[in-house]
């Protein structure tokens, strides 16, 4: 029904501005409709349009972009000429945004129940008092903790997950008709995702709003969206119901979408087990403590690692999982000597490294590399591509003139990059060809080993499966060593032949990716691997309904030394035990080395099972 509408996009063209006056298509006649109680999903890789799309529910277009055709209607009413004092009483009161980064979208010099509140109490639709009711409302249906408090907190007193509900919460306080999500649980690990998604999709569903999702991801997409427009290029390439384009795609670049959301895991051929090693490992970590602020006798007054261990082969990638604030990065800072250890030894091949950075000699710097998550925020906006390459080369190699010009040549080659971007500005270069930049930028030195720090994260399945290929293609070539973290447990899987899973700081499980995957004994590995999402409707209502395990991070795991840090967590707590007495290592097999740490042994976690269909990563 034509009044069921809340938005609706009529042959809606955007086009961008050069600077010689002519236009560039950015988006080339797009059609589709979202009724109430619906959500539309807008699927496609970086450079598809979907975000200036969604912007248009709003009125809103980028710098350097304008609308050029169509309409994009709001309850009616068209967007695209309308004045900024127009669309004002629609933002934020019809309309809402949601946008990828929580942390960036609150200021953290108010408190969060003042920023809920704010755009009603703007607008005149409800008192502050009214507000005040409405949020509480909303912070008990979106389940957050301490609902009646947690107003008063500052968004540094949250977590990740938390602060991305919300942000729901301000978005729905002043109950909008149409919710735009642009990308809201992209940055979040598996099991708050997975919290957050049950939360949006019941708040949506009882508040009988209707929402436009962008997302690059088709695993999410099967959970929450009604319809689905697949977008490339600025055009519908297809679009129906969910069950349909996910089942029965028709396309081929939907095809290939849903291909590449689907990386194989490594399997048993592709890592053996190797008893006698005939060269030292690459990269050696033993027993390392470290962690942040004052030091009192020695320890860090927030201490983050726990006695970890690690050990990388040359050619080997080493994956580090776990949820956010499990000490990941930290662990590669402290391999970097960004971050000194408290105790503990980092070695390279035979040589032991001092724990600061500035103890270490060139080539001890040389030796390790740093690949950064967000290769926006890594490359120097303001240096071409030649110097961001050059640099480094220069520095530890000594090279310049020509030959440093035929090195730059190579690395671009390296990364499958043309010779001609050495003389672009990162700005001209799109998500994926950027982290291709960066990891070269690694390169450039020669290194033992890359540190790969959730490189993969904010590309979309496409690009992402391509620089995974990238990585494989490289260590098969160079024979280079590389520790892969990251909170996605379908992307380590993929290219990593050994698993390390830490949790508050400990490893809790490590071994052999296809024996970590196949037979998980931790709880929480368990739960790492049953929260990843399935492309399949209803996967999401099923995991909800099979977990025994709790989701979400305890405030204080990082606070005890002795223990168990799972416990608050775990459904196997054995009383006066586990609270007390740090877990023991074991073998999942004689003779193995997939080891855990748990005080239950083998057959009694056998007990403990997990469904089959929880192991499809």
């Amino acid at each position: 029904m034509m009044d069921d509408i809340v938005f609706q996009a009529k042959n809606l063209q955007i086009h961008a501005m050069r600077d010689d006056g002519s236009e560039l298509p950015i988006v080339k006649g797009v059609d589709f409709k979202v009724h109430r109680g619906e959500v539309v999903a807008l699927i496609g890789e970086s450079g598809s349009g979907k975000t200036t799309i969604s912007l248009s529910a709003l009125g809103y277009c980028k710098p350097g972009l304008k609308f050029a055709g169509g309409q994009a209607e709001l309850l009616g009413q068209d967007l695209t000429n309308m004045t900024t004092d127009a669309l004002r009483p629609l933002r934020g009161q019809r309309v809402a945004y949601l946008a990828q980064s929580a942390a960036a979208t609150f200021n953290p010099a108010l408190k969060i129940n003042e920023q809920v509140t704010e755009a009603p109490v703007i607008h005149g639709t409800k008192t502050q008092n009214d507000a005040n009711l409405r949020a509480l409302e909303l912070y008990r249906a979106l389940e957050l903790p301490n609902a009646d408090t947690i107003g008063d907190r500052y968004p540094h007193q949250v977590s990740g997950g938390q602060l991305q509900r919300l942000m729901a919460a301000m978005a729905l306080c002043g109950d909008p008709d149409l919710l735009v999500l642009d990308e809201p649980t992209t940055a979040l690990d598996v099991t708050t995702q997975i919290e957050v998604l049950k939360a949006f999709k019941k708040v949506i569903r009882d508040e009988g709003a209707a929402a436009i999702y962008v997302t690059h991801d088709l695993a999410l997409v099967a959970q929450i969206a009604d319809y689905i427009v697949v977008l490339y290029n600025g055009e519908i390439k297809e679009k129906g119901p969910t069950d349909v384009i996910i089942n029965n795609p028709q396309h081929p670049y939907t095809k290939r979408l849903i291909a590449a959301s689907r990386l194989e895991p490594q399997t048993q051929h592709s890592a053996q087990e190797q008893p006698a090693e005939i060269e030292p490992p690459a990269l050696t970590t033993t027993q390392i403590d470290a962690g942040y602020g004052p030091t009192k006798d020695g320890r860090p007054l927030v201490q983050i690692l726990h006695d970890v261990d690690l050990s990388v082969q040359r050619g080997q990638t080493v994956g580090v999982i776990g949820e956010s604030g499990s000490g990941k990065s930290t662990l590669a800072r402290v391999v970097a000597g960004l971050l000194p250890p408290a105790s503990g030894s980092v070695v390279l091949a035979d040589e032991t490294l001092p724990p600061a950075l500035a103890q270490r000699n060139r080539d001890q710097l040389r030796r390790i590399q740093f690949v950064y998550q967000m290769a926006d925020t890594a490359l120097n906006p303001r240096q071409r591509i030649r110097d961001i390459l050059g640099r480094p080369l220069e520095f530890y190699t000594g090279v310049s003139g020509r030959e440093k010009k035929d090195k730059i040549d190579e690395l671009l080659e390296m990364v499958d990059l043309p010779k001609s971007f050495a003389g672009r500005y990162p700005h001209e270069l799109s998500g994926g060809q950027k982290q291709r930049v960066n990891l070269a930028r690694a390169l450039a030195a020669s290194p033992d080993v890359i540190l790969c720090d959730e490189v993969t994260s904010a590309l979309d399945s496409i690009v992402g499966a391509n620089v995974i290929a990238l990585l494989k293609d490289l260590r098969e070539r160079t024979g280079i060593a590389s520790v892969f973290i990251s909170h996605d447990l379908s992307t380590v899987a993929s290219y990593a032949e050994h698993l390390v899973v830490l949790y508050a700081g400990r490893v809790v499980e490590s071994g052999l990716t296809h024996q970590v995957l196949s037979n998980p004994q931790h709880p929480y590995t368990r739960l790492l691997i049953a929260s990843v999402p399935e492309m399949r409707i209803g996967w999401l209502e099923d995991a909800a309904k099979a977990r025994i395990t709790p989701t979400g991070t305890s405030d204080n795991k990082f606070s005890t030394a002795s223990g168990c840090p799972f416990m608050p967590r775990c459904p196997m707590v054995i009383d006066n035990v586990c609270s007390r007495v740090t877990p023991p290592r074991r073998q999942a097999n004689p003779g193995s080395n997939h080891g855990f740490a748990c005080h239950h042994d083998v057959n009694a976690l056998a007990v403990e099972t997990v469904s089959p269909e929880s192991h499809q990563i």
